[in-house]
């Protein structure tokens, strides 16, 4: 593993099995990687120079100089520092090695023999040195073998207590499968006693079951008996009542013979005092000729009539030509609204290219009353193309920045509107100012008619509309109206163009020349450019066309106002002409009545004398009338006693049936209590039965378990201790084992609390 600059070395001990899990930043690794981990990190547990645990104190203050500037190398220094140290000290030993080992020579010299004594002196004072250093270390040692035996007592005892762990897993796992086995042999006793007793229970429950079955069998025939037998009662209750309608129609019929001869007399009485009313007003009137009268309204209302045929067809004619307008106003605001479709996708262009220009035009159309004079929108909406193909000479010949700029009339203004822009609403966006004096209507340098034979067809300024501050910044800026446009014609012969027309700038079909005059040599210089595709004047509005529309939209509603006008003043004539004409008949009425008032006396008396023979021919005999009457409903009544003595047999009949059906039902429902009595009895059995049954099972299962898991444990324990199958527990171990907790509680408490002691003997090996 390489070393991270975060790195977290974790420790996981499960205490049951006394196993530890290691992870390196929340991973899983081996105890070997993390102390690879701790060794490139230079962590040394074991140098009391970098941890100093507590019991470690005592010996720490009895490390000598030598030791301590080793443990300190160790600890600060580099992992060569220590080698080079080492291999220093082993080469100074092998230096003094070769000079004990350097005979003495016999020499004449008194130096030589100086040298030599000096040498041994030096040998014999590290020789005691060591002898008193290794006396030391072997005191020191002392304490740290008394801590090595007492730790290999802990381990010891550790040891036994983990060989007699699993054999008390064992015993407890036995016995609970001992107690298991007790317990499912009880189960499957009172599993077989229940079944014994459900037997009987479940035989008396089908007895009743079928006695039920019996009654209820009995009950539905007497159910459809009493049915018939109500249906037969229905239909006589049935017929007596239509014999009573019957009776009631007899009644009700005489009774309007009755009335109808009430009527019939007083209708006489009435008829016989109008013909008399009649007959005395008729000896009243006095003959007149009304003809001259009824001639002269005869003669007016014809008049009238003409009138009102002359202004219907006015009115008709008025009608056809307002349907015919308002056919037109529809069709010419469907064009209108065409027109802005088109204005609209220019507008989406402008917005999907420029969209802080676009912003700049929503917040003009909401504020044009901010401004002293005319503003202009941008360039890309306020030109409109005459024809589609030539919008891309436009737009070579205008730069970007000005086609999205607004156009104003007024410095004052223009200036006003990129401070609202520009500095508060953080938009960028361009604006130009028209010159004071219109350009707009320049004249160019040559008529076109005489650059026809160079090929060129039109001037720039020719070939789209625009507003005239728009036209006018154009013509100053670009010089518009002094640019002609020319074809494949123009490019063939370029250069007689470029030195016999003597113009800045030309277009071809496919390219933009610029002719210049070199300042220094007279030369005239020209560049050509190909001819971009046109981007925003694709799209074009015709103004004109627009302004034409309009025009014709406002004609037509002042027309329409003019019909109203119209249609009202004969609306009005029309009512007087009507309530003429009404009143003109009403008097033709009145004098028709008045002429004709006697004739018709004399017939209406007339009818009334036939009217009233007739009356006073169809009287009815109203004594013979009842007593046919009386006649037909005794014979009814006669019928009707016939059906009531009918309808008690079987009223009889039917209480009879209901009172067998009721004792049926009582017995049947004293069946059903008992039959649901044993039922709910069979049923809470039932269930202790299934309950009984699903203890069993699960004793069994527990036991087949628990026989498992013994096994395991068995083979487990034999295994610690290091057993054959067939080998017993030895002596020693027994007597081992009854000296120790005989709880599996007790043994985890007293093997933690030695592995515990155990720990705190660190740094010790069997080298001391």
């Amino acid at each position: 593993f390489q070393p991270q600059a975060n790195l977290i070395i974790t420790r996981e001990i499960q205490v049951v099995n006394n196993t530890s899990t290691w992870f390196i930043n929340r991973k899983p690794s081996t105890l070997k990687a993390v102390e690879e981990q701790i060794t490139a990190l230079n962590i040394q547990v074991g140098n009391l120079c970098q941890f100093l645990p507590q019991d470690k104190v005592g010996e720490f203050a009895k490390l000598s100089k030598i030791e301590l500037l080793e443990a300190t190398e160790k600890s600060i220094g580099p992992p060569e520092m220590y080698q080079f140290h080492c291999e220093l000290k082993n080469f100074r030993e092998k230096e003094r090695e070769l000079e004990v080992n350097i005979p003495i020579i016999e020499t004449q010299g008194s130096n030589c023999r100086k040298i030599c004594v000096i040498k041994l002196n030096n040998l014999c004072k590290e020789k005691s040195n060591s002898l008193e250093k290794m006396k030391q270390r072997v005191e020191r040692y002392k304490q740290d073998v008394e801590r090595y035996h007492e730790r290999k007592r802990h381990l010891d005892l550790i040891e036994m207590l983990e060989r007699k762990r699993p054999w008390v897993e064992y015993e407890n796992v036995r016995q609970q499968h001992e107690e298991v086995k007790l317990s499912r042999d009880q189960a499957k006793e009172e599993l077989k006693n229940l079944k014994e007793m459900q037997a009987p229970v479940a035989k008396k429950i089908q007895e009743i079951e079928e006695h039920y079955k019996s009654l209820d069998t009995k009950i539905r025939d007497k159910a459809v008996e009493i049915k018939d037998t109500s249906q037969k009662c229905k239909q006589k209750q049935d017929a007596l009542e239509k014999k009573d309608k019957q009776i009631e129609e007899i009644n009700q019929a005489l009774r309007m013979k009755k009335d109808e001869e009430m009527d019939r007399q007083k209708k006489i009485y009435n008829t016989r005092k109008m013909i008399e009313d009649w007959e005395n007003e008729l000896k009243t009137m006095v003959s007149e000729n009304l003809q001259p009268q009824i001639d002269a309204v005869n003669k007016e209302l014809k008049h009238l009539q003409e009138e009102r045929a002359n202004i219907d067809s006015d009115v008709s004619d008025i009608r056809t030509e307002k349907s015919n307008q308002e056919m037109e106003r529809k069709r010419i605001a469907g064009c209108i609204v065409e027109l802005d479709n088109i204005m609209n996708m220019k507008e989406e262009k402008l917005k999907g290219k420029f969209r802080d220009t676009h912003s700049a035009l929503m917040w003009l159309r909401k504020n044009p009353d901010k401004f002293k004079k005319r503003v202009c929108e941008p360039m890309m909406l306020a030109i409109n193309m005459k024809d589609n193909r030539h919008a891309k000479y436009v737009e070579n010949h205008i730069s970007s920045n000005d086609m999205r700029a607004f156009v104003f009339e007024s410095q004052e203004d223009m200036e006003k509107f990129l401070l609202e822009m520009r500095d508060y609403r953080k938009l960028k966006v361009n604006a130009v100012c028209a010159p004071a004096e219109s350009y707009a209507e320049a004249k160019p340098s040559r008529p076109i008619e005489e650059l026809h034979r160079y090929g060129f067809f039109s001037y720039l300024r020719e070939l789209f509309d625009a507003p005239r501050p728009v036209m006018s910044y154009l013509c100053f800026q670009y010089r518009v109206h002094d640019v002609p446009v020319g074809t494949e014609k123009t490019k063939n012969m370029i250069e007689r163009v470029i030195h016999e027309t003597k113009f800045k700038q030309i277009y071809t079909a496919e390219e933009k020349y610029v002719v210049k005059v070199s300042a220094y040599t007279n030369q005239t210089l020209s560049s050509n450019t190909s001819v971009k595709a046109a981007q925003f004047l694709t799209i074009s509005v015709d103004t004109d066309e627009r302004r034409q529309l309009e025009s014709q939209q406002q004609e037509i509603s002042s027309t329409l106002e003019s019909l109203d006008v119209q249609l009202t003043t004969l609306f009005e004539r029309q009512k007087h002409l009507e309530r003429r004409d009404n009143e003109l008949r009403q008097q033709k009425k009145d004098l028709l009545e008045r002429g004709n008032k006697r004739r018709q006396l004399e017939s209406k008396i007339a009818v009334k004398h036939d009217s009233l023979r007739e009356m006073e021919q169809d009287a009815i005999n109203l004594e013979d009338e009842s007593q046919k009457a009386n006649i037909q409903i005794k014979e009814i009544n006669a019928q009707k006693a016939r059906l009531v003595t009918e309808l008690m047999h079987l009223i009889k009949d039917c209480v009879s049936l209901n009172i067998i059906k009721a004792d049926l039902v009582l017995q049947s429902a004293s069946v059903a209590a008992e039959k649901n009595r044993l039922e709910l009895e069979y049923k809470a059995a039932n269930v202790q039965l299934r309950a009984s049954e699903q203890r069993f099972r699960d004793l069994d299962d527990r036991k087949r378990i628990l026989m498992e898991n013994c096994r395991e444990l068995l083979k487990k324990a034999r295994q610690v201790c290091k057993l054959t199958p067939d080998q017993h527990l030895p002596k020693e171990f027994q007597t081992a084992f009854q000296a120790l907790p005989n709880s599996l509680e007790e043994i985890d408490a007293f093997l933690n609390e030695e592995k515990s002691r155990a720990s705190c003997f660190t740094g010790l090996n069997a080298s001391v």
